[in-house]
């Protein structure tokens, strides 16, 4: 070979050499890089199937042994046409068992009734002779007048001295909720019913009155709103007090657009934080507006908080529970949506029962499938059941979870982390049987926030907003203690202006409120 001397073989060779350790090294980086290009790909893969699931599948958590949480108007018209105008006494007779077909709820005895004559024009029998009656048939129909709006006029005497003719006195109006308003209490209640309890924007109530020939813009609405809500900001106070007062204590957060909020954009989040808690029979719950969703805002509304606090695994609670005195409590039903949302994004050939994602959420429904068993249980059997049953349970679900190994980035890897993570807080609800294996309740107090913020997008200011959580309080926590929530509203709404004192103020929660007086708020007028 020209140019290549026999001296310099070996040192070809040794060159060879690392030739081919450079290729090898290529080809290790090269297989690294395709395996995880492959995770890159089946992790992506896998978060579309779950964008997918969560766009056009069905948003109830409930498995298939369940029923269904919400069905559509469709579905209940459907059913509704099926049993119009049976009697209670259709049976269907069916193999092994008898299926009775469902009853329509008769009518209250209470509303009023317009009784309609029908008669024959023709009482003459074929033969010619004149018919008698015999019985009568009665049928009713549900009718509906729109809503009627009246006038109170309040009438005030005016006095002079018939001697000196100095002094002027008139009847002085009894303390209103808006003063110098021509808002009574019975519209403030029926504005702040339809918004907040049945998620009716300002606006469309503004074209309801208009139709009834009143004028009530939406602007002055909404001032009626920030004004009765600051009015029942006592009564929030009060309702919060009560919550921390007790030893068990759920909460949550949920985010709300504020457009005017001092230093922040109006695309910005602010959020409303909500809690629940109180003694049997006492149930409250509470919504607090707050521009921030740092661990400032819990620390602050729990400070003299002593007990079980039961959130989700945002770590914003973490300093509040770090206290001595207080004991977190986990949520399974944040556990198994985990799980679920690594099941929907499963490939169609994984979709058999034996893989790790079904094992898991075995596990759980055997928790919940406990819990469904205690439900009517006393607190100290439940404890008992959840000491023995749960605990071996859990101690089965701990040691599949330990034995696990799933890449961490996957949505299973991550699902198996959080349960990890948050395990010493997911089993201290069998410690005491008065706690709850998930924070559904507080969740369950989110959704009729939730739901009206899909129709009125938004607040306006912080005024706005604060005066949204404190009517949210008092009507959630009115239904909570089986109250109607107009009456109560506008029970509180004639009241409150009259209250000077802190017990007189404590009169007028949920509880020791006179039920009757509330329910007459339906009928009487203000």
């Amino acid at each position: 070979m020209d140019g290549l001397a026999y001296d310099d073989l070996p040192n070809d060779v040794e060159y060879l050499k690392s030739l081919v350790i450079e290729h090898d090294q290529h080809a290790r980086d090269s297989d690294q890089k395709i395996i995880l290009l492959e995770a890159k790909v089946a992790k992506l893969e896998a978060e579309r199937r779950l964008d997918r699931a969560r766009r056009f599948g069905s948003s109830s958590e409930v498995g298939d042994h369940q029923y269904r949480l919400f069905d559509e108007a469709e579905t209940h018209a459907a059913e509704a046409s099926i049993t119009e105008g049976l009697d209670a006494s259709d049976l269907i007779e069916v193999s092994a068992h008898i299926k009775r077909r469902p009853v329509r709820k008769p009518l209250p005895k209470d509303l009023p009734r317009v009784v309609v004559n029908h008669d024959l024009a023709d009482k003459r029998c074929a033969c010619g002779a004149e018919m008698h009656v015999i019985g009568e048939k009665v049928s009713e129909q549900l009718d509906v007048i729109p809503a009627q709006v009246y006038v109170i006029e309040h009438h005030r005497p005016t006095y002079s001295c018939s001697k000196c003719d100095e002094s002027i006195v008139t009847a002085p109006m009894p303390p209103q909720p808006i003063p110098k308003s021509m808002a009574s209490p019975g519209l403030l209640a029926h504005v702040a019913t339809a918004k907040y309890a049945d998620g009716l924007p300002l606006y469309r109530q503004s074209k309801q009155f208009e139709r009834l020939g009143i004028d009530l813009p939406r602007n002055t609405l909404a001032g009626h709103m920030v004004k009765v809500g600051a009015l029942i900001e006592p009564l929030s106070k009060a309702l919060c007090q009560h919550i921390v007062g007790h030893d068990i204590v759920a909460m949550d957060e949920t985010p709300v657009q504020v457009l005017k909020e001092p230093g922040k954009a109006p695309q910005s989040q602010s959020y409303m934080w909500v809690m629940k808690g109180g003694p049997p029979g006492q149930s409250a719950i509470v919504y607090h507006y707050d521009p921030s969703r740092a661990q400032s805002v819990p620390d602050r509304l729990l400070a003299s908080f002593t007990g079980y606090l039961q959130t989700d695994g945002y770590a914003g609670y973490n300093a509040i529970l770090a206290a001595a005195d207080v004991t977190g409590v986990g949520c399974w039903a944040h556990v198994r949506r985990k799980f679920m949302d690594a099941k929907k994004a499963l490939p169609k050939r994984d979709q058999h029962k034996g893989n790790k994602v079904h094992q898991a959420l075995s596990f759980i429904g055997k928790l919940y499938q406990l819990e469904q068993s205690l439900k009517d249980a006393t607190a100290q059997e439940r404890q008992r059941r959840r000491q023995t049953d749960g605990v071996e349970i859990l101690r089965q679900f701990k040691a599949w979870l330990d034995k696990q190994s799933v890449p961490p980035k996957t949505l299973l890897g991550k699902a198996i982390n959080y349960t990890l993570t948050q395990w010493p807080r997911l089993v201290v609800y069998t410690r005491d049987g008065r706690l709850k294996i998930d924070n559904n309740a507080v969740e369950n107090a989110i959704r009729p926030f939730a739901i009206g913020r899909k129709n009125w997008l938004f607040s306006d200011s912080q005024a706005g907003a604060k005066a949204s959580a404190n009517l949210y309080s008092l009507i959630e926590t009115a239904k909570a203690n089986g109250l109607n929530d107009y009456g109560y509203l506008k029970y509180v709404f004639a009241e409150l202006p009259r209250a000077e004192t802190e017990q007189s103020v404590h009169a007028l929660l949920p509880w020791n409120v006179d039920r009757a007086a509330v329910d007459a708020q339906l009928i009487k007028p203000s």
